[in-house]
């Protein structure tokens, strides 16, 4: 299982410690690092940035969402940033839901979202093999536009930069049991929001179809610690807001994701809380229980035991969520 280090996004502005932190993971044999983006800091000029100061670490996005470009802007920064790296570039994509894509990115949340993402995904794939000019006769990504409103004078293209890898790995973050079934026929790997080595059952028949090295490359909080309770916060604070704040009311797919993992009652409490302003009872209502099995946190003797749990499935990376140094160096010592 290879190591992660997903340093997220930004929140009022950006850490100092960034940089420092991917160099570190890299002297420690961190196989990737992983920014992200919702409506703030952007997913790629971060990587950029940390690509021009390491040399051998690969580069992810978890997740570049998918209504903040066209597939083929998408596809031009990924070829970019590969060439600028050399071949370090890992392409994560994401839907998200419709309270951001239309409350943010001002763009209509699909009708099909399964059609959208496979639409996305054919078009920078078209960009990356560069093997004809782009065509899709599709409903959410035509190439060229074919809108009501469109002149007609469109002209497929191909890209004019050659890209490195036409291979370029392209992931996808997924919750529902359709989209990740989806994933795992058309894209290279799957970045789960939440993942509980002890719950394979919940995510086992959408992987059934998944190719022989496809990747599965979760997101966890590791935190070196004596305290396990205290040293969870942190990951219910995440879990609060999440479940809580990213989504409506009536639709939110992190409280149905964790609704499916065996928790109904309780996501629906913290969504009720954290909606009716009440916050800090809201964090404090996710179960100690699901916020432990989705991360790992405690003494050093504590997540070894617990990382071996992470071994036995198909996780192949594990992505570790914005440790400290220390943190970050016991998770390496453990794992190698």
């Amino acid at each position: 299982m290879r190591l992660g280090l997903a340093l997220g996004y930004w929140g009022r502005g950006p850490s100092p410690d960034h940089v420092p932190l991917a160099q570190e993971a890299e002297r420690l044999g961190y196989d990737s690092v992983w920014t992200a983006e919702s409506w703030g800091s952007d997913v790629f000029t971060p990587l950029a940035w940390i690509a021009a100061h390491t040399s051998r670490i690969k580069l992810g996005t978890a997740v570049a969402q998918m209504a903040a470009r066209s597939p083929t802007t998408t596809a031009m920064h990924a070829l970019t940033l590969d060439h600028l790296s050399g071949g370090r570039m890992l392409l994560g994509l994401g839907l998200s839901g419709p309270q951001v894509v239309e409350g943010w990115y001002g763009r209509p949340f699909p009708k099909s979202p399964l059609t959208a993402t496979r639409e996305y995904v054919d078009v920078v794939r078209q960009v990356f093999t560069r093997r004809a000019p782009v065509e899709l006769a599709g409903r959410f990504h035509a190439h060229p536009y074919r809108g009501p409103d469109a002149t007609g004078l469109g002209k497929p293209l191909k890209p004019i930069t050659h890209p490195l890898r036409p291979d370029l790995p392209v992931l996808l973050g997924a919750e529902g049991p359709k989209n990740i079934a989806q994933t795992a026929r058309i894209a290279d790997g799957w970045l789960p929001l939440y993942w509980s080595p002890t719950r394979p059952e919940v995510y086992e028949a959408s992987l059934a179809g998944a190719p022989d090295g496809f990747l599965v490359a979760p997101l966890a909080q590791v935190r070196v610690c004596d305290d396990v309770t205290e040293g969870l916060l942190p990951v219910k604070a995440m879990l609060g807001f999440y479940i809580g704040g990213m989504g409506h009311a009536a639709r939110n797919f992190h409280a149905d994701l964790m609704a499916r993992m065996g928790y109904e009652d309780e996501a629906r409490r913290v969504q009720d809380l954290f909606l009716s302003g009440r916050r800090e009872e809201a964090v404090l209502a996710v179960p100690d229980a699901f916020a432990d099995e989705i991360s790992l946190v405690g003494p050093r003797e504590r997540i070894a035991e617990r990382l071996e749990l992470w071994r036995t499935g198909p996780v192949t990376d594990l992505l570790a969520l914005a440790p400290d140094r220390e943190s970050l160096r016991v998770l390496a010592e453990l794992n190698s």
